[in-house]
């Protein structure tokens, strides 16, 4: 009945410490989202070079819509592997979550 009640005092123990490590493992992996982030959101996500005009209804010419495409292929090749880190990221916070 005693090596009962210390294995049970033993396995409650591992699960406490195994419980606070994963926690801070999320808490980790969210400093490090959460520093990358704003970086990335003003180098990558800033849309108002142009498609702010088309949503007004202007009509832009061919050579504006064609450097506006030239210009979201350039940007989304550079941010890329920074929007792969982020995603990363963030399946490695749920993962640590479940």
């Amino acid at each position: 009945m005693r090596s009962v009640g210390l294995s049970l005092l033993l396995l409650s123990a591992l699960a406490l410490a195994g419980c606070q490590s994963k926690a801070e493992k999320v808490k980790k992996l969210l400093d490090q989202y959460n520093a990358e982030y704003p970086a990335y959101a003003k180098d990558c996500l800033d849309e108002t070079s142009g498609s702010a005009r088309m949503l007004t209804g202007e009509k832009l010419t061919t050579e504006q819509m064609a450097t506006l495409g030239a210009n979201k292929k350039e940007r989304d090749a550079r941010c890329k592997p920074e929007a792969d880190r982020l995603a990363e990221f963030q399946r490695e916070i749920l993962a640590a979550q479940q």
